[in-house]
């Protein structure tokens, strides 16, 4: 193990709300205090967008939070950086499949219906003069955009426990 990630294991054993004292454990391990403070912050910062987004319904792909880190980081980051992040905070989150579309829902296709659903919303966009811009594709799952068969996400674990997730997945 790197003195960096032996850094930053001592600090995740922490208890929390402990403040941490980033030049006395980089000092411990010997590594650059700035460097263990930057990505101690970055990965904090990381849990908590993908907390807002889990809030939001909108569950990110280990693709999606590689994109994501890599933004933060600057950098490109490695093929299973993404994993052992989710292995270091795995008490923060969690990983399983999402449904895709269900069976009702595919034997409810009606061509009658769509046509009349979407002459009822292009009147709607007129009377209100919505524009494209303001439009999204939402439904009670949220905006599961484009997936229509099973795909794997990454979200909080303590909202998946207090059960505000089960109409998502």
């Amino acid at each position: 193990m790197s003195s960096i990630k032996a850094a930053l294991a001592a600090i995740d054993a922490q208890k929390p709300r402990e403040k941490v004292n980033y030049k006395k454990i980089a000092e411990q391990y010997s590594c650059s205090r700035v460097t263990l403070a930057r990505r101690h912050q970055d990965e904090q910062e990381l849990l908590r967008y993908i907390e807002h987004l889990t809030r939001q319904g909108l569950l990110p792909t280990r693709s999606m939070i590689q994109n994501f880190a890599s933004q933060i980081a600057k950098k490109e980051l490695r093929k299973h950086w993404v994993d052992r992040y989710i292995q270091r905070y795995q008490v923060n989150l969690i990983l399983s499949w999402t449904t895709g579309i269900n069976r009702t829902r595919y034997q409810a296709n009606s061509a009658l219906k769509y046509n009349l659903y979407f002459k009822l919303l292009a009147y709607k966009i007129k009377e209100y003069k919505v524009k494209p811009c303001h439009t999204y594709n939402m439904d009670e799952k949220g905006f599961l955009l484009g997936v229509v068969t099973r795909s794997k996400r990454v979200f909080s674990k303590r909202l998946y426990q207090e059960g505000r997730l089960r109409s998502i997945l």
